[in-house]
């Protein structure tokens, strides 16, 4: 008669339980939701969290941190937010539920992006940054800025820059620079400047964001040459946008911003696959009346109805291009 190994037995029931246990967690982690909290947030109207379910590790892809403890560029005129520094952005993330974020060098700054390093190391690990600079930049000034956490440049071809004037050519030699860090390049113009850059953004070697819907004017919308240059760069296959700022190029305005909303649709629906979402907190250009945050998140759930679309924007999408 075989004698059974009792120790192998509670082994091998343990072994078994412990697999169960693991693949349990497994499939709760792929279902576990951030919720946010209510939460009064300097720059951002009302304090109720979002209705949608937030997932872990969510990803707000684009705001500022302004922080009086840095001086603000010569060239800059129009001052800058109060109560924007890293302790009132966390506030933010309590409320939305979200855990990662992008910070994104304001134009108040210039190429001065000693406030962005000093963010991204408050943030940690889970933040990363999109810088400013000129064709002057040194190789150890960006090893330094890719230190500590940029992954990418923003041109901006619409608030004053250091320099005065952003041209195509600028846009060119900057994204080959960068190129060689294995950066991307974040684009800000008007849906006018796309349909005229068109050329040179799909020139560019790098991965290409564009910024903030592509700015495209209403009430054109999805009918504006900009809009249709985007849709094109999108095909490439290597263009991103930002499904950020509706209320800029709105005329309808909240709480839906059907206008933009028609836009910011019609590119999720293009390819979800390369959208990233981003509240743009604590929006500098809107000076009197602030948006909803909350509001803003919650509008994905109409341009992105499919919940997977939805991870895959919040979470997935920024994880592959800034490397979360």
């Amino acid at each position: 008669m075989t004698k059974v190994n009792r120790n192998s037995v509670k082994m091998n029931r343990r072994s078994l339980l412990s697999g169960v246990a693991i693949s349990i967690a497994a499939c709760v982690t792929d279902r576990v939701f951030a919720a946010g909290v209510r939460q009064a947030v300097p720059h951002s109207l009302g304090d109720s969290p979002p209705a949608m379910s937030v997932p872990g590790d969510a990803c707000d892809s684009h705001h500022h941190i302004y922080d009086g403890r840095f001086p603000v560029s010569p060239h800059w005129t129009q001052g800058f937010p109060a109560n924007a520094a890293v302790a009132d952005y966390r506030l933010l993330q309590r409320r939305l539920g979200t855990s990662r974020s992008v910070v994104v060098q304001p134009s108040t700054y210039g190429v001065d992006n000693r406030c962005l390093i000093d963010a991204l190391r408050q943030l940690g690990g889970q933040a990363r940054g999109v810088a400013v600079v000129d064709t002057n930049v040194t190789d150890s000034a960006l090893a330094e800025l890719g230190d500590a956490g940029v992954r990418a440049i923003r041109v901006n071809f619409i608030s004053p820059q250091t320099w005065g004037k952003t041209t195509a050519d600028m846009l060119t030699n900057l994204g080959r620079r960068v190129d060689k860090a294995g950066w991307h390049v974040q684009v800000l113009m008007t849906g006018e400047q796309i349909a005229e850059h068109e050329a040179a953004i799909r020139s560019l070697p790098n991965r290409v964001v564009i910024d903030h819907l592509g700015r495209i004017p209403q009430p054109e919308g999805v009918n504006h040459a900009g809009y249709a240059a985007v849709r094109r760069l999108l095909d490439t296959g290597r263009v991103w946008v930002k499904l950020t700022e509706p209320y800029e190029d709105s005329k309808v305005g909240p709480p839906d911003y059907a206008d933009s909303g028609a836009v910011a649709r019609a590119y999720a629906r293009a390819a979800p696959e390369r959208m990233l979402w981003g509240t743009d907190w604590p929006h500098p250009t809107q000076r009197s009346a602030k948006p909803d945050d909350a509001m803003l998140l919650d509008l994905l759930s109409s341009w992105a109805p499919n919940p997977a679309d939805q991870r895959r924007i919040l979470v997935t999408n920024p994880a592959e291009l800034f490397g979360f």
